[in-house]
């Protein structure tokens, strides 16, 4: 993206649409390949590349997993707070959303929220636990500050992260993450989005991707943005990039989810593959919207961008 440049409202909002249906379809097509490795894919599907339920969860078709609810819990919490919430609102949103029973819970998260009830403590020690939790859940950091000050925006996702994560490896990825949708609802294109993921590496190289396939990763983080990183540098387009990652097998709903919101977040609602938008509920398709619309509505990018348009309507 130029520096100063902010794209025209219409497109941010179908590029932060994009990015929470893009999150969703991820969450619900890798579901069913989760815990299966790239051989046992092959043997029952193929290739996986429809929406259709199932997997260890035994879920609906086009049912979505922790990964897109506790999305939804953060993004309710932004909104609810009007700005960044602090950490115990993130606290009391995930123990909100764990007392909904949610299909699945990771324990590292479950953890951290027990560890809220019983203690009122909103942060989590810091440890040797660097899993993906963090991240799959970061989106509405990245939608709400889009254009805010990067000190800001790191804050607000270590903050949300630490309630259940804090470690190095962890917070690093999830800012990661969040600078990757931005860069693509900037309009930087796959190249800004690259760009992100080689700054990880020069920060923390034991995130490098342009190396051996990760294949089968794990909730570790590590093996999670690897092999999402070696989705996206080695596919072109939502479609492929999704096909790629969640035949990986593995934690394949929550590598799904992340690919999903960063290559939404390129694509635009608007360029999603129509099979899938449509195949995931219509009850998760209309809140991706509406908080994706909210929250892209705080950023100062987008305020700006509005009133800007507004003084030249003027």
């Amino acid at each position: 993206m130029t520096p100063g440049f902010v794209p025209d409202p219409a497109v941010l909002l179908d590029r932060a649409c994009g990015a929470m249906l893009g999150l969703a379809i991820g969450d619900a097509l890798g579901a069913t390949v989760e815990f299966m490795t790239p051989r046992e894919i092959v043997a029952q599907y193929g290739v996986h590349d429809r929406i259709r339920g199932g997997g260890w969860l035994r879920l609906p078709a086009g049912e979505v997993t922790d990964d897109t609810t506790m999305t939804f819990a953060l993004a309710e919490a932004w909104l609810a707070a009007g700005a960044e919430p602090d950490a115990a609102a993130c606290a009391r949103a995930f123990d909100g959303w764990m007392r909904a029973k949610p299909v699945d819970i990771g324990n590292t998260v479950r953890r951290g929220i027990l560890r809220w009830r019983t203690h009122g403590t909103a942060e989590a020690p810091q440890s040797d636990d660097a899993g993906n939790g963090a991240a799959m859940r970061c989106l509405p950091v990245a939608l709400a500050l889009f254009g805010a000050p990067a000190e800001r925006i790191a804050a607000a996702a270590d903050c949300q992260g630490r309630v259940t994560h804090h470690n190095p490896l962890t917070d690093a990825a999830t800012r990661s993450v969040v600078c990757m949708v931005q860069a693509a609802i900037g309009g930087g294109g796959i190249g800004a989005v690259i760009a992100e993921a080689h700054a990880l590496v020069a920060e923390q190289p034991a995130f490098v991707f342009r190396d051996r396939r990760c294949d089968n990763p794990s909730g570790y983080i590590v093996d999670t943005l690897r092999a999402v990183f070696q989705a996206i540098d080695g596919n072109d387009g939502f479609e492929a990039v999704l096909v790629d990652i969640v035949n990986r097998g593995g934690d394949a709903d929550t590598t799904g989810a992340i690919a999903g919101m960063v290559m939404g977040a390129l694509c635009g609602e608007t360029g999603l593959p129509r099979h899938w938008r449509q195949g995931v509920k219509a009850a998760v398709r209309g809140r991706c919207v509406r908080l994706a619309t909210e929250l892209l509505a705080l950023s100062p990018a987008y305020r700006d961008r509005l009133a800007a348009d507004l003084a030249l309507a003027g």
